[in-house]
């Protein structure tokens, strides 16, 4: 085990306290490490099994400076931090991944732009203000529909609105983009992670499925074809090395049709659909978090047995019963306080 320069387990700083933090904490105690999340919700998933904890605003410089002074490095668990609170921590820790990853991913119109600089097909997109800019560019597409989406702060489907030429416009604030409806087969996702030395490792992409715009299930491996699996492990690990990775990111993408592979949004961070490499691989993605922005050797990303995971949404997790005692089959339940129309409160992976 490595120690920082007072002879003391070396501290990670965790921005988020959800569920991958605490996920992530795990897995750093079992390598011998210590994670300090920081969150404003004195809920927080990770509060309940870290044995230090800091609750405070994000924009509390007092207590911005204090969390960065206590651990050895900064990494985090979301992506919707505001840029001033990476700042002001940056002027006392080392923070990976750096502050480049977290803009692209904050802004889809950046996003997408990064990745087709870098070689990295996306579906067509502009970005919009208003329902005369949407029409001429259904015009322009030769289609009647489109999906309208915030660039800031949306996820599992919030901030996202599907938009019919004649309708009513939809009522979203903030900077949109329009973005032309892809023809799919399925949605798949890779998880890389790379390390300050150029050391970088993916696990085989995961099949997705979606319930209300909300992950529901995971399958790996994915059952795509070789090429596919190739296009999109390759698309994942160019974009780690075109921002210079330090740590954990995803790369979700849509599987054409006719066999083309296009991203969709990036997750400069563990993300849901690697849940299951917990049990189903031989390193999980928050090890591999912890080692990549330590330093350490990347674990093996050799999968140990097929798997599925199932998030366990809103009311899913008052029904858990058919999960246990069954053989290799794993439950989670992240102790939140209060269940929610579609707030995850668990997963179970089931190895086969």
């Amino acid at each position: 085990m490595e120690l920082n320069a007072d002879g003391k387990v070396k501290k990670i700083g965790m921005l988020g306290g959800g569920q991958l933090g605490m996920m992530a904490a795990e897995a750093a105690k079992n390598l011998g490490y210590e994670v300090i999340p920081y969150d404003p919700n004195p809920n927080s998933p990770a509060f309940k099994i870290c044995q230090d904890c800091v609750c405070a605003e994000w924009d509390d410089e007092d207590a911005l400076r204090i969390f960065a002074k206590s651990v050895d490095v900064v990494t985090y668990e979301f992506e919707n931090i505001p840029m001033e609170t990476i700042d002001i921590l940056s002027k006392f820790s080392i923070i990976w991944p750096d502050k480049m990853l977290l803009q692209i991913a904050q802004h889809r119109v950046l996003e997408k732009t990064y990745l087709n600089t870098n070689g990295i097909k996306t579906t067509d997109f502009v970005k919009v203000q208003n329902k005369e800019q949407v029409n001429d560019t259904l015009e322009q597409w030769g289609v009647d529909q489109c999906i309208i989406k915030t660039c800031r702060m949306g996820y599992d489907g919030k901030g996202q609105a599907v938009y019919k030429k004649g309708e009513a416009f939809p009522k979203l604030k903030g900077e949109l983009i329009a973005e032309k409806f892809v023809d799919f087969d399925c949605e798949i996702s890779v998880i890389v992670a790379r390390c300050q030395n150029g050391e970088i490792k993916s696990y085989p992409p995961f099949l997705n499925e979606h319930k209300n715009h909300i992950l529901h299930k995971t399958t790996a491996p994915a059952p795509i074809d070789k090429d596919i699996e190739k296009k999109a492990i390759e698309s994942a690990e160019r974009l780690a090395e075109s921002v210079g990775l330090v740590g954990v990111l995803t790369l979700e993408m849509f599987v054409t049709k006719d066999g083309d592979v296009l991203a969709n949004e990036i997750a400069p961070r563990p993300h849901n659909s690697g849940h299951l490499t917990i049990e189903a691989f031989e390193t999980s993605q928050f090890e591999q978090q912890i080692r990549a922005v330590l330093g350490l050797p990347l674990g093996e990303t050799t999968l140990k047995s097929s798997a599925t995971m199932i998030n366990l949404i809103g009311d899913d997790v008052k029904d858990t019963a058919q999960y246990k005692d069954q053989p290799k089959t794993y439950l989670h339940i992240y102790g939140k306080p209060e269940v929610k129309e579609g707030r995850k409160m668990g997963h179970v992976t089931i190895l086969s």
